[in-house]
């Protein structure tokens, strides 16, 4: 107790060195805990977006990229597959079901995805879990869509709603499909997936709303109405899309097919398996991610290195105080305890201090990464890994004190009482 009250009045009669300290040793360890939650908790959230499906078709194409655009919504594809070739894949013996998906319109920034019913009965993620609607029921009219939670919730839409789609995936169009307005008919509820931030129409619908535009933009007079359209729901099938979902009725028979679909001769495709491409996409970052911890491994020892600098600077200053306490019957071994001990409490300090600080920053990124990367990230405790580096840390705090330490300790009362000019 004698020591923690004279360890804690030393401190704070030199708060100010000590305070600037801390807040050193907090931003480096909060940076090296932020680095290791954000690296955890992405991942996870990528692993959790989709769940249950097998295989992701698309035209000939980078794995990595055709997963994060088809999945993720992150880029645009670089070709198209035709609508005949989903027909063909969906028929194979070993496929229970496909999902086809169409993309290329917007709305006010969040994506529309061209499906069909069945994506909402086939499509999972996380734990594979289905979704489920919120509020109303899936697109039945050929001009309604079902919105995702958030954007629902940042748009402030509701069920009966009327919106229009934009061409094109920018967050500003100029090219409206302002001729075909749609009617809110559901709201997902929460995912936690991209799902959350993308609009959902029929293919027929997809259709209807792109003829006319076939050269990227619309011809005039070239469209059709809304009624026509609807009556002529059951021809209106477009000529392409953009990837498949597929689910098979044996997981043995992925790789097979995998190979087969690779080798398909009607036209160039990619077929991917979406854990592992998930794996190739770490594989890819792990470099960066490297490279994050050692530049935040570098910023801990300059941190650490603060705290010498500081007791190094204060031990002349404090010659006479060592010496009063040597004159009160201190020994050498208490005042080199003393200084290891205001060490220990500085680097506990700046851990605490530094933890906080990542859990914060990792609480106000998370709307942020959900937004524009539609992966969710969760505000968690370090895993054990990351409390023994702490751990580490905080050995490595006490070793250093050992050098201004040992100097205390070699200093005698009759070196403490000189007066040095």
């Amino acid at each position: 107790m004698n020591l923690l009250a004279l360890a804690w009045g030393s401190l704070l009669n030199r708060r100010f060195a000590v305070v600037l300290t801390i807040c050193t040793i907090a931003l480096s360890i909060g940076l090296l805990v932020l680095v290791e939650q954000l690296r955890a908790e992405v991942r996870q959230g990528f692993y959790r977006s989709v769940s249950g499906t097998d295989l992701i078709v698309g035209a000939r194409t980078a794995p990595v990229q055709l997963l994060l655009y088809s999945v993720f919504g992150i880029g645009d594809a670089t070709n198209n597959i035709s609508f005949q070739t989903y027909r063909e894949l969906s028929e194979v013996r070993e496929v229970a079901w496909a999902v086809p998906m169409a993309l290329g319109d917007s709305h006010r920034g969040f994506r529309v995805v061209g499906t069909s019913s069945v994506f909402f009965d086939h499509f999972q993620y996380g734990n594979r879990q289905p979704l489920h609607l919120a509020e109303g029921r899936v697109f039945d009219d050929l001009f309604e869509v079902v919105v995702g939670h958030r954007v629902a919730r940042q748009l402030g839409y509701s069920v009966g709603d009327q919106i229009v789609l934009a061409h094109g995936t920018g967050r500003v169009s100029l090219q409206q499909h302002d001729d075909h307005p749609f009617t809110i008919s559901g709201i997902l509820a929460p995912t936690a997936t991209p799902v959350d931030q993308q609009l959902f129409i029929s293919l027929a619908a997809h259709q209807a709303i792109h003829i006319g535009w076939e050269s990227g933009m619309q011809r005039p007079g070239a469209g059709i109405d809304a009624d026509a359209a609807r009556e002529r729901a059951e021809e209106l099938e477009p000529q392409s899309i953009t990837s498949i979902m597929l689910g098979l009725t044996s997981r043995a028979a992925v790789f097979g097919l995998q190979r087969r679909i690779n080798d398909y001769r009607a036209e160039a495709l990619t077929a991917v398996m979406p854990g592992i491409t998930l794996q190739e996409l770490w594989r890819i970052t792990g470099l960066a991610e490297q490279i994050l911890r050692v530049v935040a491994g570098l910023v801990v020892l300059a941190g650490l290195l603060g705290m010498l600098t500081v007791l190094l600077t204060t031990l002349n200053e404090r010659r006479r105080e060592m010496a009063i306490l040597r004159a009160n019957g201190a020994r050498p071994v208490q005042i080199a305890g003393l200084l290891l001990f205001e060490a220990g409490l500085i680097a506990a300090a700046g851990i605490a201090a530094g933890l906080l600080l990542a859990l914060g920053v990792q609480f106000m990124a998370a709307p942020w990464l959900l937004e524009h990367y539609g992966v969710h990230v969760g505000v968690s405790l370090p895993e054990l890994g990351v409390w023994q580096v702490l751990g580490g840390i905080w050995l490595a705090g006490l070793l250093i004190a050992l050098v201004p330490a040992l100097l205390a300790y070699r200093r005698t009362l009759a070196d403490g009482m000189q007066v040095r000019s």
